[in-house]
């Protein structure tokens, strides 16, 4: 099974195999197993470029910065644009091509890994496209990983990619969070954090969280933990604590200060509140920075 197309390169495409040699040892490797990359490259205006793959046992992730393409996965087609990244898990049937009149532009990363389902899951991708727009970061990472083609085939400089690969994973699933409330069937979230930010030197409650979004106290705290993995309230009493961090980072205020600038009166209550947080009281994290 061909790992790459055939597609013709150009002095400035780039296309980088990892040697099988490497493979084996990124596998085996404690820093490296969890994911690893098997092939990637740079394939800019790519005319005529195609590939059907009836088996694939590897995840791939194509990133389209100009032009378009077409995109079959499981018998259902996709229309790929400037700034839509896709995310093709293993054992899936798929084929796709350039568009003839005005062919993408793309990076691409084929990669596997004991963590690569794990991730994969962390995306939550319900379909194998997600819009995320021009990411500069996105492109650094891509742009970094091509480096390896020059690096002799260094371990260190292959740790060092397969945590780049780790940065970005996450960095799409954080996307996606970020993209799901435009599908219009979720909550505003940034309104949501809006609506918390103004409120960071007072209280808010559920009620009034809940009130915003039109919805009942618990589906309103189902959809927040489907989204934040935490409770509103725990979220917005986080927001509160990184705010006391910077305070007590970059002011002289007192820890009664402090306090009563996030909205408690109590400033005892405010150092269990950072302490079970933070793990040290704000006294404690103030005398860690010196150090």
């Amino acid at each position: 099974m061909a790992i790459t197309s055939e597609w013709p390169l150009p002095a400035n495409g780039v296309r980088f195999l990892t040697p099988r040699f490497m493979v084996q040892l990124l596998a085996q490797h404690p820093l490296t197993e969890g994911l690893y990359p098997l092939a990637m490259g740079y394939y800019p205006i790519a005319r005529k470029h195609h590939m059907l793959r009836q088996t694939h046992d590897n995840y791939l992730i194509m990133y389209c910065t100009g032009g378009h393409g077409t995109l079959v996965c499981d018998d259902r087609q996709y229309d790929i644009r400037s700034g839509d990244l896709v995310l093709l898990p293993r054992g899936h049937s798929h084929a796709y091509h350039a568009d003839d009149l005005d062919p993408w532009t793309i990076y691409w990363l084929h990669f596997n890994g004991r963590l690569a389902d794990a991730f994969y899951q962390h995306s939550r991708l319900t379909s194998p496209k997600l819009y995320i727009g021009l990411q500069p970061r996105v492109v650094r990472i891509f742009d970094g990983l091509s480096e390896l083609r020059r690096s002799a085939y260094q371990l260190a400089e292959f740790i060092q990619g397969c945590h780049q690969i780790q940065a970005l994973l996450s960095y799409i699933a954080l996307l996606e969070r970020q993209q799901r409330p435009q599908s219009g069937k979720g909550l505003d979230w940034e309104r949501l954090r809006a609506m918390m930010q103004e409120h960071i030197h007072g209280q808010l409650n559920l009620d009034e969280l809940a009130a915003s979004a039109n919805l009942s106290k618990f589906h309103f705290t189902k959809k927040f933990k489907a989204w934040s993995g935490q409770s509103p309230i725990q979220y917005f009493i986080n927001m509160k604590v990184q705010r006391a961090c910077y305070l007590l980072d970059s002011t002289g205020m007192s820890i009664k200060e402090v306090a009563a600038a996030l909205g408690y009166d109590d400033a005892y209550y405010f150092s269990r509140v950072f302490k079970k947080t933070i793990g040290l009281s704000p006294s404690e994290y103030r005398q860690h920075r010196r150090v």
